[in-house]
């Protein structure tokens, strides 16, 4: 069985900075596409980046393109999103979401494994 952890989510003002971290264990993830997804208070859940397995290749939405950046450590077995120049509107759950089985890494159906989430509130 799969776990993926997330922590660092937290309050912060607008402009400010957070990093993300999923953790997984039960199985080693390095093969597998891995993405983090959010949902703001009432709206669905929607995709914000993913990485490949070798971490060479990366995907972004663009409402957080230039600000956002995914990376990943194999040897943790970790997954990180550096937030930066956030704004109000990222306010949300994030989600990491792991072992992607198709070729569209931006749909929710894709990932097999998925974290419970953590609360990422940005201030004005």
């Amino acid at each position: 069985q799969v776990q993926l952890v997330e922590s660092g989510g937290g309050l912060v003002q607008a402009g400010g900075s957070l990093r993300l971290s999923c953790a997984a264990s039960g199985r080693i993830l390095s093969n597998y596409t891995m993405a983090w997804f959010r949902r703001a208070p009432g709206k669905e859940r929607e995709f914000v980046v993913a990485i490949s397995g070798s971490g060479g290749n990366s995907y972004y939405a663009d409402s957080v393109k230039g600000r956002f950046t995914i990376s990943r450590d194999n040897a943790k077995n970790t997954v990180y999103l550096q937030m930066n120049s956030l704004k109000r509107e990222d306010t949300a759950v994030y989600y990491c979401a792991s072992r992607c089985l198709t070729a569209d890494w931006s749909s929710e159906k894709s990932y097999t494994y998925w974290g419970q989430g953590t609360q990422v509130t940005v201030s004005s």
